[in-house]
This record gives structure tokens, C-alpha cells and sequence, in this order.
């Protein structure tokens, strides 16, 4: 042990003394070479005299092979004659040598450790070389160590990674098995010989291993060998029987799908922090898989791509993804609609293959016969537990009942000139759910029209991932409804450039036949593919149908989306922002049925505004349109949607209008005003698009008004911004009261309800001893919501509500960091105020009504302009 304590001080001595003085220090330098070089050889030859390791003699050994490891990583960046010693004295030998004759688990460890901490730190290339030459580090790679023990495993792994680390070209060929002299890989990558690259071989091994480290480190270790690009190894890795590593990953993100499902669906039941964080991380390993498919798929290697997107497509897709947005029952392993509509998005968006996106457009398109045949077969539209498959029969009953709130989306209709398709006269494709011709993306528009909040979200983020899809073809974006507007031009107005009669027609025509206007020759190509993959024919239900009849029918359904009541503003802001990409500067794609219902909806909503302007939150309404009035600007105007796919899994978080069912309590209301003036912003936003109108900065509103000289805030020499903290007032309206605020100490106030253009306060002042009717404001809460009343039994008592003076739940996002639930455990204040006698008490009751009045009115002038 003092041999290490001395050890450790050279590299200090070294960085002391080197190189400050190239006269005297540096001799003092080589000198120390020398000695640490002396250290090295002992160390080596007393290691050569150990037959056997055994509990002598191991402590020496164990510190041995730790301390030639960081000799020889110091050597190997100062001077090459240290590893050139290591090399003459074959230590890597011994380091085998060591191993086979020791039978004690601590030996093995630390030879690992060894073996790692010297290949990651060595950085010459003749050093590398040596070490992955003359067959040592194959055979520790396949040495049978004891895996039953974890920190063995770990070790093990960490050596393997290390050694991929410094794999290239060159160095990647001294770790094939090789024979006389010449690589075997012309003859083994025909015969699946494992023994041609034993470090990929044993690594993958781990590949599915419980540990998530251990999975990572794996994963690490293969693509580092992908992306070398060796030829020989490529034929290896993506032949049998290796090839099957790639299907057995894809089998394993299968069963975390559905694991995913079944955690969404029991966190249904259990609402809570955990539930969510079990989601989150369920998500975090689901899209860990598909981000090391995309790695692997950017190594270029030939077929691996193919063979991945092949996988995805035979056993996740076709059977279980889309099957789930259409099959009331199917057998499991199932998923839910929500948890399908999530991973489709996921694989989408990073799994970028043009031929998956592709043909997973044409699968939505198209009813492939692979999909269960049931006469019973229905949406899985309106589930529990945000898509679990057990309550999809609940859809049936529900879709034949629809709710008032709903019955006007059902009356949207689509051009006549689609009639003669066999179209519903709605416009949104028909929901014969017992058709075995029920294609996928007619879910989704169902889902919009129909479904309920979380479904029309994960609808809509489906919608915008594929228009954001840049490895779809812009005729596959046609055929699904949703390419936006300017590349429609585009793409007619190139068509008319090169001559073709069909796109000259269409660019100076609204109106256009469906064979001019259908199915491109991209989308036959798909289509054929589509066949192969599920090994029969395809139904097509919609051959021959325009894609500006699917376009209408998008639209239709979005339009339809924005009359439901029953829907979130958040769920609503996302339609919007999809509209606003498929129509971005011109009102020419909205009929007259369009333009009635968004004008009839807007006029509701904002009928509930104007009730607001009487409402608890009265005094930061116009507050509240302003500001959201910008983030709704920003969010429909935006690049891409605000909110990530993995969000509809999520349980909903519970409101305060939940939690406070049976008393109205000023947090619900203000949730509730929010909401409205959310969903009022939005529908005003499209209103004003609708007619072709650009959209302002900031909505039109009044600005404020002088206080009038006969108010009661004049009376009270009151100034902007209004009642502060120990401000001086005049009062003169005052009325003397009493209150305790703690128990058994009652204080005497001069009570005052005051109000200054769209605010109002509460105010308790404490008179001036020296000043006759002047006092200091002690207290003061707002006016708007306080709901006064005078108690039953005591006439001369007054109960006021005194709610916060704002949000508390402004720009809080439902979840938290880490996806915890963020609780609110705010309650509204009480105060009972105590007057002289019962004209006192009716005195300041009235006085509170009429400024609170006076305070709506001033509101509702405001917001004149904009309703």
C-alpha cells in the first residue's frame, strides 16, 4: 500500500515541476521517467512469478493490475517506451494468464477495469493495434465469466464499450477471427458462423437485459459498430441468423407498446403523481427504442433499414396500431385508440423512412383485409382510460346518441359534387362501422367530430404529423386531405408550366372533376406496395375520390370541431393551428355553411363572455383577452403545434370546478373564465380570418376613462393605479364596522367599496386619530366576486367572499417538471363584517352592489369593440 500513496504523487510532482525550468527540471523530469519506468518493470516481473492467485497473494495482484493500467496510460502520452516494454514483456499475456489462473471473483473485476480504463484512455494508434491483436481481447470478450454476479456484468459491458469506442476501419478488422492469416468473412457471412466477430456476438447477447443501463451500454457499443461502415461486418450484422437481433428489438418495442397501454389504462383508474410518472417513463423507454431504430437506420447499412421498417410495419402497425382505431374488439395483445394514435405520431416523427411514412399514409387510406372482419365492428371512439380496448363497445350507443351540445357538428355538409361518391350528406365520412371498407383515417375524423377530448387531440396530432412529414410525398399529403393551400397552388402551377391540361384547368378553374383531380400515380405505387406487405388485396373504398373532396371533408370536420362545446381550448387552439397551415391567407375554401356555423358559435361564446363581464373575475377580464388574445396569435401562427404527442396519455388533471362541485368557489369560476375567453379568442381569431381579414396584434378595446367627480374613488381622493397598503383616503362614505381576524380580537375599521374603471377593491381603513374623516387602508381585497350577504340570524352582520387578487392558476401548465401533478390547494377568504345596526348593514350592502355595477359596466364598455 505505500507503493500506491507514492504512485499517486507523481503525476502532482510531475505537474509541479514540468515544465517550469527547461535547464534543471527537465533532467529532473527524465529522471522521474526513469523511476516511474523502473516501477513498471518491477511490477511486470512479480506479476510473471504468480502461478497461482490465490488469498496471499491477491491484494498484490488486484494493485498490480491497477497500477501498470495507469502507468502505462501515463506512459503511452509521454513516452512510447513504456508501452514498448509493455509490448516486449507480452503483458497482455500475462493479463490472460492471470485470469485463467485465478478463481477469485474480485480478479476478474478488476481486470475488466483494467482492460477498460487502458483502452479509453490509450491514444496512440500503434498502442491500440497491439492491444486488439494476437487474439487476447477476443478472449476475454469471450471468456466465460460469472454473469450471475451484477457488478461483473457491469464491468463486462463497460469493457465491451470501451473496446467499440475505438473501433474504425482499420481497427475493426483485428477483432475478426481470422484464419492462416486471412479474414473468413467471404465464406462466414455466407455460413452465419457467430465466432467471425465475437465482440458483436457476445454484446448482443445483453441486448433485452432487465437492467435499462445495461440495454443503453449495448445499444451504444452496436451503433459505434454501424457506423464504422466495414463491409464485411455489415453482411454479418444484417444476415441470418444476426438479422433476427433487429426483429427481436422490434418485437420488444411491440411489448412495450402494449405494457404502455395497459399503464395508461390502469392510470385511468388510479389518478395520481405516480401514475403519471409511470406513464412518463413508460414513454421515455418507448421513444429511446425507436430513436436507436432511427440511429441505427442513418448507419446506412444495406437491408437493415428495410428489415426494421418491414418489422415495424408486419407486427406493430398493420395488426395492433390501426386495427385499434376501428375495432371495437379485438383479441389481445391490444392497444387503445388514444395510446395508437400516440405511438403513430411517435414513429412518424422520428423514425423518418420515406417508404414507412408512405405506406403508413396509404394504410390509412386503405382497408387492408388483414384487419379482424367482424359485423359487430365499430369505432373505438369514446373509451375509458384514454383508449384501453375493454370499454370500446361503450362507442356504439354513445354515437347513436350523440349530446345537444354536438348535434351541430352533425349537420356540416361537403360539396355537392361529392354526393355522387357515396358520401354522406354531412361531409364527414360515414360512420357505417359494421363496413368491413372503413379506412383508418376516416377514424380520425370521426374521432374530431365525435370523440371525445382526448381523442380529438391525439386526432389532431396525428393530422399534424403527418403534414409535417417531410418524407411524404406531397401527392400522398394531397390524398389525406391536408396539404396546405400554398403547395396546392404550387403544385398546379407547375403542372400548367409543363403543359398538363389537368393542372392548367384546375388553376384557373374552382372547380375540377375527380378523375382530373384523384389519385396519383405516388399513391398506386404505395398502394401495390401496401398489397405486398399484407400478402392480398387491398379494399379501397375511396378509388377515384378527389383528394379536394378529402380536403373538404378535413375541413369540414375542423369547422365541426370548433361548434362542439364539450372540448378543451387547448384541444381547440391545436385545430386552429391546423387549420391555419391547410388554409393560411384565404377565406375562398369556406362555404356558406362554414361561415354560418363558425359565426353562430362565435356569437355563443361570446354571449358567455359578456355574462363574464358580471362574473367573480370581472376586473381582469379585459386582462385576460389581451393576453391570450397574443398567445392564441403566436399559437396558431406557429411552425409547428405547442404541445407534444405524449401529453394525451397523460390522466387529466383535475380541475378546481371538479374538486368544488358542490360549492362555487372563486378558482373554478376563474378556470371557467379562462376557458371561455380561450375558446372566445380563438373562434373571434377565425371569425376574423374567415372573412379574409388580417389579423391585429392586440384585440380592439376602449382604453380607460377619467373617474367620474361624483364616484365614490373621487370621494376617497383615490388615484391610479388604485388601493395600496397603507394609503391615505378620505372617508367620507366610510362605514365604522367591526371584525376579528384572529380569534377573540376584534379591530374597528370604516368599511368602503370602491371602484376605478374595470377595478374594484374592498378596503378596510383604520381612522387617523389627529384628522377628522381621514384614514389609513389597512386591508384591501378585490371587489369583483366577493358575493355580499346578509347573515339570516344576525341582520346586522355582512359575509363577504374574498377570492385572490389574481390567477393563481395563470400560465400553469397541468404538469409539472418531471410530469407531477401540480395540486391547488387554494380556498376562498371569508369576511364577516359587524356594523352598528341593520341600516348600516343594508347601507354598505347596497354600496357594494352599486359599485359593483358600475365596475361591469366599465368592462363591458371596454370590450365593446370587440363584441
Amino acid at each position: 500500500m505505500r507503493m500506491r500513496k507514492e504512485i499517486d504523487l507523481f503525476p502532482l510532482e510531475i505537474e509541479l515541476i514540468y515544465p517550469s525550468d527547461l535547464t534543471n527540471h527537465y533532467l529532473k523530469f527524465l529522471k522521474l521517467l526513469t523511476m516511474l519506468a523502473d516501477i513498471v518493470r518491477f511490477l511486470t516481473d512479480q506479476l510473471m512469478k504468480v502461478q497461482t492467485v490465490n488469498d496471499v497473494n491477491k491484494d498484490f495482484v488486484i494493485e498490480a493490475l491497477r497500477s501498470i493500467a495507469e502507468l502505462i496510460t501515463y506512459g503511452d502520452q509521454h513516452d512510447n517506451a513504456y508501452f514498448e516494454f509493455f509490448m516486449e514483456k507480452q503483458v497482455m499475456g500475462e493479463f490472460v494468464r492471470i485470469l485463467k489462473t485465478s478463481r477469485t471473483l474480485i480478479i476478474s473485476l478488476q481486470l475488466l477495469q483494467t482492460m477498460s480504463i487502458m483502452i479509453q484512455n490509450l491514444k496512440n494508434e500503434h498502442a491500440i493495434y497491439y492491444m486488439f491483436s494476437n487474439e487476447h481481447v477476443n478472449y476475454l470478450i469471450t471468456y466465460s465469466f460469472d454473469f450471475r454476479n451484477e457488478e461483473l456484468l457491469s464491468y463486462y459491458i463497460s469493457f465491451l464499450r470501451a473496446i467499440s469506442g475505438k473501433l474504425n476501419k482499420d481497427t475493426i478488422s483485428l477483432l475478426l477471427k481470422t484464419e492462416n492469416g486471412e479474414y473468413l468473412y467471404m465464406y462466414i457471412a455466407h455460413l452465419g458462423r457467430s465466432s467471425f466477430f465475437p465482440l458483436y456476438i457476445e454484446a448482443i447477447r445483453f441486448a433485452f437485459h432487465e437492467e435499462s443501463m445495461i440495454r443503453t451500454a449495448v445499444r451504444a457499443l452496436t451503433l459505434n459498430i454501424y457506423h464504422v461502415g466495414d463491409d464485411a461486418v455489415n453482411r454479418f450484422v444484417s444476415r441470418a441468423p444476426h438479422a433476427d437481433y433487429f426483429l427481436n428489438l422490434v418485437k420488444f418495442f411491440r411489448d412495450q407498446c402494449i405494457h404502455l397501454n395497459l399503464v395508461v389504462s390502469n392510470a385511468s383508474k388510479n389518478l395520481g403523481v405516480e401514475s403519471t410518472s409511470t406513464i412518463l417513463s413508460a414513454v421515455d423507454e418507448i421513444e429511446d427504442n425507436l430513436y436507436y431504430f432511427s440511429d441505427v437506420v442513418s448507419a446506412g447499412i444495406p437491408d437493415v433499414g428495410r428489415l426494421i421498417m418491414d418489422s415495424v410495419l408486419r407486427l406493430l402497425i398493420f395488426p395492433l396500431i390501426l386495427p385499434s382505431l376501428r375495432i371495437g374488439a379485438v383479441k389481445e395483445p391490444s392497444l387503445g385508440a388514444v395510446t395508437s394514435l400516440y405511438l403513430l405520431c411517435c414513429i412518424l416523427r422520428i423514425l423518418k423512412i420515406k417508404d414507412l411514412a408512405n405506406t403508413v399514409a396509404a394504410a390509412l387510406l386503405y382497408c387492408p383485409d388483414i384487419f379482424p372482419q367482424n359485423s359487430e365492428a365499430e369505432l373505438n371512439g369514446n373509451m375509458l382510460g384514454h383508449g384501453s380496448s375493454d370499454a370500446a363497445s361503450q362507442y356504439s350507443d354513445e354515437n347513436n346518441c350523440t349530446s345537444e351540445s354536438d348535434a351541430r357538428s352533425s349537420e356540416l355538409s361537403v360539396l355537392t359534387s361529392s354526393s355522387s361518391l357515396n358520401h354522406p350528406p354531412n361531409g364527414v365520412p360515414g360512420h357505417d362501422c359494421g363496413s368491413t371498407q372503413f379506412a383508418p383515417r376516416e377514424a380520425l375524423l370521426s374521432f374530431v367530430t365525435s370523440g371525445d377530448d382526448v381523442q380529438v387531440s391525439g386526432s389532431l396530432s396525428v393530422l399534424a404529423t403527418l403534414l409535417q412529414t417531410k418524407e411524404l410525398d406531397e401527392s400522398m399529403v394531397d390524398a389525406l386531405g391536408i396539404l396546405p393551400q400554398r403547395k396546392q397552388h404550387k403544385k398546379k402551377l407547375l403542372q400548367a408550366l409543363v403543359g398538363e391540361d389537368s393542372g392548367e384547368e384546375q388553376l384557373f378553374s374552382s372547380e375540377s372533376s375527380g378523375v382530373k383531380d384523384g389519385i396519383s400515380g405516388e399513391l398506386d405505387i404505395y398502394l401495390q406496395k401496401l398489397k405486398d406487405y399484407v400478402g392480398i388485396s387491398c379494399a379501397s373504398p375511396e378509388v377515384g375520390v378527389s383528394p379536394r373532396v378529402h380536403r373538404f371533408q378535413v375541413l369540414d370536420a375542423l369547422v365541426s370541431l370548433f361548434c362542439r362545446s364539450n372540448i378543451s381550448a387547448e384541444t381547440l387552439w391545436d385545430g386552429g393551428w391546423l387549420l391555419r397551415q391547410l388554409l393560411p391567407y384565404s377565406e375562398a375554401e369556406f362555404n356558406s355553411r362554414h361561415l354560418r356555423l363558425l359565426k353562430d358559435s362565435f356569437r355563443n361564446c361570446t354571449n358567455h363572455v359578456i355574462e363574464e363581464t358580471r362574473g367573480t373575475w370581472s376586473d381582469l377580464l379585459v386582462t385576460t383577452i389581451c393576453d391570450e388574445w397574443r398567445k392564441c396569435k403566436r399559437a396558431i401562427e406557429a411552425s409547428s403545434p405547442r404541445k407534444d404527442p405524449k401529453f394525451v396519455l397523460l390522466p387529466p388533471n383535475k380541475s378546481a370546478s371538479d374538486e368544488n362541485a358542490s360549492c362555487e368557489s372563486s378558482i373554478a369560476a376563474g378556470e371557467r373564465m379562462c376557458e371561455t375567453v380561450k375558446v372566445f379568442v380563438l373562434l373571434h381569431h377565425l371569425h376574423i380570418f374567415s372573412l379574409g381579414r388580417v389579423l391585429p396584434d392586440q384585440p380592439p378595446v376602449f382604453p380607460a376613462v377619467d373617474i367620474p367627480e361624483n364616484s365614490r374613488a373621487k370621494n376617497a381622493d383615490l388615484n391610479p393605479p388604485g388601493v395600496k397598503p397603507n394609503t391615505e383616503i378620505n372617508l367620507v362614505d366610510g362605514m365604522p364596522c367591526r371584525i376579528a381576524f384572529e380569534r377573540g380580537k376584534e379591530r374597528h375599521f370604516h368599511f368602503l367599496a370602491l371602484s376605478m374603471g374595470t377595478s374594484g377593491w374592498l378596503v378596510l381603513a383604520e381612522e387617523l386619530p389627529m384628522i377628522s374623516r381621514r384614514g389609513i387602508v389597512r386591508v384591501a381585497a378585490p371587489l369583483a366576486g366577493c358575493n355580499p350577504r346578509i347573515d339570516d340570524k344576525h341582520p346586522r352582520w355582512l359575509h363577504l367572499r374574498i377570492r385572490p387578487s389574481s390567477f393563481p392558476f395563470t400560465d400553469t401548465p397541468k404538469y409539472g417538471a418531471h410530469g407531477k401533478v401540480k395540486s391547488k390547494s387554494l380556498v376562498d377568504g371569508r369576511w364577516t363584517l359587524a356594523f352598528r345596526d341593520e341600516e348600516s348593514c343594508k347601507h354598505a350592502l347596497s354600496m357594494i352592489l352599486e359599485e359593483v355595477k358600475l365596475q361591469s359596466h366599465e368592462v363591458e364598455r371596454s370590450l365593446r369593440p370587440l363584441l
